[in-house]
């Protein structure tokens, strides 16, 4: 599985959701869709996106990764996760032809997303990709609506160690002329977009240069508000469906509600404040920490775990010194030890602790603060996933 073990478990080629879906009588040609890539914020724009097209009346499927607490939070319909005995029987019906095949953890979990929301006859699936984009399993869907939401660094031993290569892969889900909306306009790589969508002749949008009334949303933190100009504009680009204003305005404030999002600047706990976020590279850290920075609290503590792999020199610098840390590595394969992270923290002048495990960081934490205080949990989806 890559999410247990990085970069050795990724298979950058479509051959085999190709073969795989041609089994199952190709269900991603049976349901329309709308596919969203990104560094940041493509899962909380997928659930946007979701749950606004539910409160518009339809049948909507949801396709997202990874999942914190149980496997089904990947695959739902109107909120619904997949019933644990479709399942079941998915895997045994298939059993043989994963054998035979050696699928992906992930392809396999695609190929049963695609295969419920045809045999469910939704009637539209919001399909976020997984990782990169032009070689994800997702990507042989032809979508009516592609969305592209922040390009940051992140994955670079896979995608490329600039955000250009970076761009490029996630630009590779523009299709022959499928409307394409990217979230911002970053000037660097604006041009690789503008290129493809044009060999394509993809109508190309840059949502924050348009226009927008702007609408609140229930998920928690300022950031969202650069996900809500994406989602915005791709309602706009959907062709066929009935959206009102207001069920932009209701969809947006129900998406926990409508979809079970989780882990999106999270609260848990009121004395002391307890807030997580799945945010975990320099892009998605950054525009977290300056939330973290706006709140009213007397002391700082940050329950702090990374997988291996993130570029510490970058994201380090980032958190404030005047804080107590606990240092902690998650309960995976490529979890990265708490001793190694307490050592690179050093050398930027953070303090704390290192501890055997992710409960045990956050206990401690909650024991040493008082209820006037703020405690953040994050630095990757399975820290966060623990404490849930």
């Amino acid at each position: 599985m890559y999410q247990q073990q990085g970069a050795k478990a990724y298979k950058a080629k479509l051959d085999g959701i190709i073969k795989f879906t041609d089994h199952l009588d190709n269900p991603h040609k049976k349901f329309k869709g709308i596919h969203v890539a990104g560094t940041n914020g493509k899962g909380s724009s997928s659930h946007m996106l979701a749950s606004i097209l539910q409160e518009a009346g339809y049948k909507v499927g949801l396709y997202t990764s990874p999942h914190l607490k149980d496997f089904r939070e990947r695959i739902r319909i109107n909120g619904l996760p997949v019933p644990e005995h479709f399942v079941v029987n998915f895997i045994q019906d298939n059993h043989s032809f994963f054998d035979e095949n050696h699928l992906s953890f992930f392809e396999m979990t695609v190929g049963m997303a695609f295969a419920y929301f045809a045999d469910e006859s939704v009637d539209i699936a919001i399909v976020e990709v997984g990782l990169g984009g032009r070689l994800d399993s997702t990507n042989i869907i032809t979508p009516e609506v592609s969305l592209i939401t922040n390009i940051g660094m992140d994955h670079t031993d896979m995608l490329g160690d600039t955000l250009e290569m970076i761009a490029y892969e996630k630009a590779g889900i523009i299709k022959e002329n499928v409307p394409i909306v990217i979230s911002e306009y970053q000037k660097e790589i604006a041009p690789v977009f503008e290129s493809i969508a044009g060999e394509k002749n993809a109508p190309l949008v840059f949502a924050d240069q348009k226009k927008i009334e702007e609408y609140q949303t229930s998920l928690l933190g300022a950031y969202q508000n650069k996900n809500i100009k994406g989602v915005l504009t791709t309602i706009l680009s959907l062709k066929g469906f009935d959206v009102e204003e207001n069920h932009i305005q209701s969809g947006l404030n129900k998406v926990v509600e409508n979809t079970g999002l989780m882990g999106r600047w999270q609260q848990l706990m009121a004395e002391p404040k307890v807030i997580c976020d799945t945010a975990h590279n320099k892009e998605g850290l950054s525009l977290v920490i300056e939330q973290i920075l706006k709140q009213d609290y007397q002391s700082l503590h940050v329950v702090l775990g990374f997988v291996k792999g993130k570029n510490l020199d970058d994201i380090l610098p980032l958190f404030p010194k005047e804080a107590t840390y606990y240092f902690c590595r998650p309960n995976l394969e490529r979890g990265l030890d708490a001793q190694v992270l307490k050592e690179a923290a050093e050398g930027f002048e953070l303090k704390g602790k290192a501890f055997s495990s992710v409960l045990e960081a956050y206990h401690s934490a909650l024991d040493n603060s008082k209820p006037i205080d703020f405690v953040f949990v994050g630095g990757s989806n399975f820290t966060v996933a623990e404490i849930l």
